[in-house]
């Protein structure tokens, strides 16, 4: 006797088993062909943004990266000096990715007797692109720049008898502490003062004169070369004679 197999007495359930079978194994199929598809078509480039060649749109780097040149700026960054000390640049240095040097040109200029903020560009390049890097050179108003001979004159006249060759001098309270010695003719005297960059102030205050006194007060600035301070002064001076009080004012020249 021959048996028949549950295939040959159930074809129904055949097909049924057998389609659910090759549905499964086609999804295996197209999932298989998606992930090769996929894995098959990363695109390749330089994924490094520092790369003057970086591509925003390769998924594997493929090692084609290309650079510019590396600038290092030597010494102080930014830099400060006095007007009219004298500026020696630092300048930078390059180097490519192989450890080689590459030429440094400069741009700008500094003026040293001007006060001023300047920029100075350096720029290296090779084959593969350009890189820039800057210097910032701060020319200010130092109290070095006080601390030199004076000549003055003024319309003060005798009610505030200016001295023609002051001498200014360094307080006791530091840098912003400044004293100007010989103030008046002949009585001489010794004003306080306070210095702030190119700014003057005198607060108020008195010397005492032989038959009087001399109440005052000034603020002023010295100019963009250091060579020049203009100092306005309001005085109540009391000796007879040659008293009165108001405002006046005076230059001070560089020698």
């Amino acid at each position: 006797m021959r048996f028949l197999s549950a295939e040959q007495m159930f074809p129904i359930f055949e097909t049924s088993k057998t389609k659910k079978m090759k549905k499964t194994l086609s999804l295996f199929a197209v999932a298989a062909l998606l992930i090769g598809t996929a894995t098959s078509c990363k695109k390749k480039g330089c994924t490094d943004p520092n790369a003057v060649n970086f591509s925003t749109e390769a998924k594997k780097d493929d090692g084609t990266c290309k650079y510019a040149p590396s600038i290092t700026v030597n010494g102080n960054n930014p830099e400060t000096i006095s007007v009219g000390s004298a500026y020696n640049d630092a300048g930078a240095t390059a180097t490519n990715t192989d450890g080689s040097a590459a030429t440094v040109t400069t741009s700008g200029t500094v003026d040293a007797n001007t006060k001023g903020t300047y920029t100075l560009t350096y720029t290296a390049t090779n084959d593969n692109g350009t890189a820039t890097a800057t210097r910032t050179v701060n020319v200010v108003i130092g109290m070095d720049n006080w601390l030199v001979t004076w000549d003055v004159t003024s319309d003060c006249g005798t009610s505030f008898p200016l001295a023609a060759a002051p001498i200014f001098a360094t307080g006791t309270a530091g840098t912003n502490d400044l004293l100007i010695d010989n103030m008046f003719n002949i009585v001489g005297g010794t004003a306080n003062a306070t210095v702030n960059g190119s700014n003057i102030n005198i607060p108020t205050q008195t010397i005492d004169f032989t038959f009087g006194q001399v109440t005052f007060s000034g603020v002023g600035t010295i100019n963009d070369q250091a060579n020049t301070i203009t100092i306005t002064y309001t005085y109540d001076n009391t000796t007879p004679i040659i008293g009165g009080s108001g405002t006046c004012v005076a230059t001070y020249t560089k020698q």
